[in-house]
């Protein structure tokens, strides 16, 4: 069994589409495209399971920098969860879980829902 990451997909391909184009190097356990959890949209780049791992290096060879509606595919041998380095963290920018500080929630000119009180003359 070897996963195979797919880069670089058209936002258009489908599911069926990457397995079908995987399936003339060897049998497919599973092809699946990540989707953008908030839109449902393809994010252009899926992976590919298959059985055997010495047609998985075929279709590697074969299917790698070939193009699939006017993108150049990348293919490579998928890295496990573990081997990947961990991306944000959340300590760039103020370390509470990423996105940064910020305050109280209320700006300096909140009057609670009330007209803005006119200034006193500063002279």
């Amino acid at each position: 069994m070897k996963n195979l990451y797919v880069g670089n997909l058209p936002h258009s391909t489908t599911e069926a589409e990457l397995r079908s184009l995987f399936e003339a190097h060897g049998s497919v356990d599973k092809a699946s495209i990540v989707t953008d959890r908030d839109t449902g949209r393809s994010r252009g780049f899926g992976f590919v399971e298959m059985t055997d791992a010495s047609e998985a290096d075929k279709a590697i060879a074969a299917l790698n920098g070939t193009e699939l509606g006017g993108r150049a595919l990348t293919i490579n041998e998928a890295k496990p969860k573990s081997d990947r380095p961990r991306s944000g963290g959340g300590q760039k920018f103020g370390g509470r879980g990423g996105g940064g500080g910020g305050g109280g929630g209320r700006g300096r000119d909140d009057y609670r829902g009330h007209p803005r009180q006119p200034r006193e003359p500063r002279w």
